[in-house]
């Protein structure tokens, strides 16, 4: 029996490939937040509480962001 694992290599990947992940990043954090603020609204819940609740998955989008920009900036330099 063969097995094979795919595994991402970040040989063949863009500035643009980048790029168009962190858009689809950033649309995503602006949906997340307009979404669950739309329904706590309609729940009648308070916007501070909300928040305080998707803070943690907005640092994780948030740190994964910078992740992605160091990256294109380092394929940047390197071509």
């Amino acid at each position: 029996m063969d097995e094979t694992s795919e595994f991402t290599t970040t040989d063949n990947v863009t500035p643009q490939d980048v790029a168009e992940v962190i858009a689809e990043l950033e649309q995503y954090r602006e949906r997340l937040v307009q979404e669950t603020m739309e329904t706590a609204k309609r729940a009648k819940l308070m916007k501070v509480n909300v928040m305080a609740k998707l803070e943690p998955e907005l640092a994780k989008i948030d740190s994964a962001l910078q992740d992605l920009r160091n990256q294109q900036a380092a394929l940047s330099l390197s071509n």
